[in-house]
């Protein structure tokens, strides 16, 4: 492929020379938390809106069943997280790498993520719909059911991940390259056509597309 078709890789979050380990015990509306350190921190169920979090590290921070409308995370690393069913309407995501973290039926709608990286994650049953993802990559993640419905997706990568009943119908993508995924039953084929794939990717889809164009498969009727 062209470098000028190819997906354009995410940038890494900006370095901090120090941050302070500093854990708050609830979020507050429209507060920031920038150049800190938060380990092992309970903050699931929480209720707040226009939270930012900026250059920060999260290990194992717990903000699963939370409604932060309009998060905010930039140069930010998350570890080992658990932001299952997180509802982050509108949220914006710059610069941020989340690893080995579990997503599983997060909210990202109407969401603006640029320069981001998932990677180990279980991201199953999550929603990006309407959402703008640009520069961003997901490395051996769990996508089940995952709703790109109406997404628009700029150098989008996939790498090694289950997208198996993710749905994409009038999604929008340019310069997008999954590689060793797993596509069974994806809803909205036809926006695969923004996409680049392997070749041996594309011969082993063969009985998706063959059921997306509506190809019947002969038997094989010679002795």
């Amino acid at each position: 492929m062209s470098a000028k078709h190819a997906a354009v890789a995410p940038q890494p979050p900006h370095p901090v020379a120090e941050l302070e380990a500093t854990a708050p015990s609830a979020l507050e509306h429209d507060e920031t938390h920038a150049e800190v350190s938060l380990t092992d921190v309970d903050l699931a169920g929480q209720h707040a809106g226009g939270v930012t979090f900026e250059s920060v590290e999260l290990r194992r921070v717990d903000l699963s069943g939370s409604r932060l409308e309009q998060l905010s995370l930039r140069d930010a690393t998350l570890t080992g997280c658990n932001l299952a069913n997180l509802n982050a309407r509108a949220a914006g995501f710059t610069r941020v790498v989340i690893e080995a973290s579990r997503l599983t039926g997060t909210v990202l709608l109407e969401a603006s993520l640029s320069d981001v990286t998932f990677r180990g994650c279980r991201i199953d049953l999550a929603s990006f719909a309407h959402s703008r993802l640009t520069r961003v990559t997901f490395e051996d993640c769990i996508l089940r059911q995952a709703d790109f419905l109406g997404a628009f997706l700029d150098s989008v990568r996939l790498d090694g991940c289950e997208l198996v009943e993710a749905d994409l119908r009038d999604a929008r993508v340019r310069r997008c390259e999954p590689r060793r995924c797993a596509l069974d039953d994806l809803q909205g084929v036809e926006r695969l056509r923004g996409f680049a794939m392997p070749w041996a990717d594309i011969v082993e889809q063969a009985g998706l597309w063959a059921s997306a164009l509506g190809i019947s498969v002969l038997e094989d009727d010679h002795p």
